[in-house]
C-alpha cells in the first residue's frame, strides 16, 4: 500500500486537533505499582471527549474533506458506538451532516448519545447483515463520504495523537516506556500509537478471548477472521477482522498480541472505579485487565496501559460494581 500513513501525519493531526481534542493525562497509581512490580502509566482517554479516543481519528479525518466533500450529503460511518459519537461531534464542529449506521444491540446510551450530537442513527443486525455493504450503499446514494472505523490513514494518524501524548509526558516524568499495551478492534488505534512511538517501545494488542484475530493474524501473517458466534461484553471490540491498512501497519510494527477474558474485564472495571477513580467500559478496560490477570509481564518495567473508553452501559456497570464492593 502507498498511502499508509506516518509520522509526520500524526503530527499534523495534533495539530489539527488541538484546541478540539482533550490533552487527556498520563496517571501513575501506587496500587497497580505495588502489584505488578513495574511503573504503569495510564492514558484514561474515558476522560476524552465523547467518552473515547475516537473524537481524534474521525476529526482529523473530517477536517481534511474539501468544502465540496463537506456539503451535500455529508459523511456516513459505521461503528458499535464510540467511533459513531466521535463522527457525529466532529461533523457538527465542521457544520456537516453525519448518518451512522449501528447495530441494534448496540448499547443504548451510545446509540442515544450519537443522536444527541446530532447523527442519524441507521440501526442493522450485527450478526446477519453487513455493515460496510450497508453503509456502502448509503453513501452512494446520498453522495456522501464514507468514514471507516480504522482502516483509513486520517484516522489512523489522528489516533496516534494518543502516542504522541503519551511519549511526551512519560519524558516529562523522566521515564521511557518500555511497552505500550492498547485495546485493539480494528487495529487503528495501535496503527496510529505504533507510528508515534519510538520503535525501542514494544507495542501490544490486547483483545477479549473470543475476539483475538490481530493475535491469531500476526503469528500466521495474514489476516485471520473471528468466529461468527464469538462473543464477548466488550462491544467496541468486535470487529471481524483486522483492517487491511491497519494490518499492513501493524504487523510490521507489533511486538505481539494477548487477550483478556471477560470475567477479567468486570474485574478490571471495578478496579478502574474503587482504585482510579474512573468509569472504564468493557472495551476500554481490557488492557487493564490483561495487567490484573498477570498476562503481562511488569516487573521493574514501565508499560503504558492505554483506557480506550468510559461509555459503558448503566446495567453492567451495575455488575462491575457489584465486584468492587
Amino acid at each position: 500500500m502507498t498511502d499508509l500513513p506516518g509520522y509526520r501525519d500524526v503530527v499534523q493531526a495534533a495539530e489539527r486537533l488541538s484546541g478540539v481534542a482533550v490533552k487527556t493525562p498520563l496517571l501513575r497509581s501506587d496500587v497497580l505499582d505495588e502489584l505488578t512490580g513495574g511503573r504503569i502509566l495510564l492514558k484514561p482517554e474515558v476522560l476524552q471527549r465523547t467518552g473515547s479516543f475516537k473524537i481524534r481519528g474521525a476529526y482529523n479525518r473530517l477536517k481534511q474533506l474539501s468544502d465540496a466533500g463537506r456539503a451535500g450529503g455529508g459523511v456516513v460511518a459505521f461503528s458499535s458506538g464510540n467511533h459513531a459519537q466521535g463522527v457525529a461531534a466532529a461533523a457538527r464542529l465542521l457544520g456537516m451532516k453525519a448518518a451512522i449506521v449501528m447495530p441494534s444491540d448496540a448499547p443504548a446510551q451510545k446509540i442515544e448519545n450519537t443522536r444527541r450530537l446530532g447523527g442519524e442513527v441507521i440501526l442493522y443486525d450485527r450478526w446477519n447483515e453487513d455493515r460496510e455493504a450497508i453503509s456502502a450503499k448509503v453513501a452512494a446514494e446520498r453522495r456522501a463520504t464514507l468514514v471507516p472505523s480504522f482502516d483509513d490513514a486520517g484516522v489512523i494518524a489522528g489516533q496516534g495523537t494518543v502516542g504522541l501524548e503519551m511519549v511526551a509526558d512519560a519524558v516529562a516524568m523522566g521515564l521511557t516506556l518500555d511497552a505500550v499495551y492498547v485495546p485493539t478492534s480494528g487495529g487503528g488505534l495501535a496503527a496510529g500509537i505504533g507510528l508515534a512511538i519510538t520503535p525501542a517501545t514494544a507495542l501490544y494488542t490486547v483483545e477479549p478471548e473470543s475476539f483475538d484475530d490481530h493475535a491469531r493474524s500476526l503469528a500466521a501473517g495474514a489476516l485471520m477472521h473471528n468466529d461468527a458466534a464469538a462473543r464477548s461484553i466488550c462491544d467496541a471490540l468486535l470487529a471481524p477482522r483486522p483492517g487491511q491498512m491497519t494490518f499492513a501497519l501493524n504487523r510490521a510494527r507489533l511486538s505481539g498480541g494477548i487477550t483478556a477474558s471477560d470475567d477479567g474485564v468486570l474485574r478490571a472495571m471495578a478496579v478502574g472505579y474503587a482504585v482510579l477513580k474512573l468509569v472504564i467500559e468493557p472495551g476500554g478496560a481490557v488492557a487493564l485487565a490483561a495487567l490484573l490477570e498477570g498476562r503481562i509481564n511488569a516487573r521493574g518495567k514501565t508499560i503504558g496501559i492505554v483506557l480506550s473508553g468510559g461509555n459503558v452501559a448503566p446495567d453492567l456497570f451495575a455488575r462491575c460494581l457489584a465486584l468492587a464492593s
